[in-house]
């Protein structure tokens, strides 16, 4: 098997490919965002604090849409992506916008190499921490990066909800994780399923235990957890809609929790 090197570089290659092709995407909807509308969904709407005159780390930010709504809600914000394609495009959209956010391009676990400053709060969302083999290493670049006192946002779909194959409607994965990856190649992308792309993809199942540990470990404590027994993005055929924002994935009729959210602070 690859090492991971060689894993981080396939994956890599793979968002180099999406960027374009989600920019474009109804999902995105790039005209409603560029006249102001924001990108943030409901549920971080309400876990987020006043961002006013805040310091926000935001890793694994894409193309920058989060981001540069939190900045437009008042934020000092730098976003972290390891796609050259995204950090260039999240670049073009701020300048078009006459913001001024900061993009890095790196890989979110080696942080500390290009970035000293402390934040206020880092903020993560939605399909994240499967794309990482060690969740101790991630948790540790969190806790570097947060100001004593500082508060880590976090919203993700859930261990139970990753665990279906959606293209079945079958439990396919396990909810541990195994130390290996998930090999699969992906057609299509979630923002737009019959987009020309086929290419391969690594990621690694996480439980909550694993979640919950690794930031412990890491200094940070747990004060506030939520699920959800829907998500608020349309990500898979299979659903129905049962109000704004919310979307039940059929197979499980909304008995299972889809997404969790989580503030953890730092120690002073």
């Amino acid at each position: 098997m690859e090492d991971l090197k060689e894993i981080f570089e396939t994956n890599q290659k793979l968002w180099n490919t999406k960027t374009p092709i989600h920019v474009k995407s109804d999902f995105y909807n790039m005209d409603r965002f560029m006249r102001g509308e924001t990108s943030l969904r409901k549920i971080e709407l309400d876990l987020l604090p006043d961002l006013s005159n805040m310091d926000v780390l935001h890793p694994q930010c894409h193309f920058g849409q989060d981001t540069l709504s939190m900045e437009r809600r008042g934020a000092n914000c730098t976003g972290v992506d390891f796609s050259t394609v995204a950090v260039q495009k999240a670049n073009e959209i701020r300048d078009s916008l006459n913001l001024r956010s900061e993009f890095i391009c790196c890989n979110v676990l080696e942080m500390d190499q290009y970035i000293d400053k402390q934040f206020d709060i880092v903020y993560c969302s939605y399909g994240i921490i499967t794309w990482f083999p060690d969740l101790e290493v991630w948790a540790k670049q969190i806790a570097k990066r947060l100001k004593p006192g500082g508060n880590f946002y976090f919203v993700e779909f859930h261990p139970v909800f990753y665990m279906f194959d959606w293209e079945t409607d079958q439990m396919a994965f396990d909810y541990f994780n195994s130390g290996k990856p998930e090999i699969e190649i992906e057609k299509g992308t979630y923002a737009d399923n019959g987009a020309e792309i086929e290419m391969k993809e690594y990621y690694w199942m996480h439980s909550l235990s694993e979640i919950f540990n690794a930031l412990t470990k890491a200094g940070l404590s747990v004060d506030d957890f939520q699920e959800y027994d829907y998500s608020p993005y349309k990500i898979f055929k299979n659903c129905k809609t049962r109000g704004e924002q919310e979307y039940i994935y059929q197979p499980t009729k909304g008995k299972i929790p889809h997404v969790f959210s989580m503030v953890a602070r730092k120690k002073k």
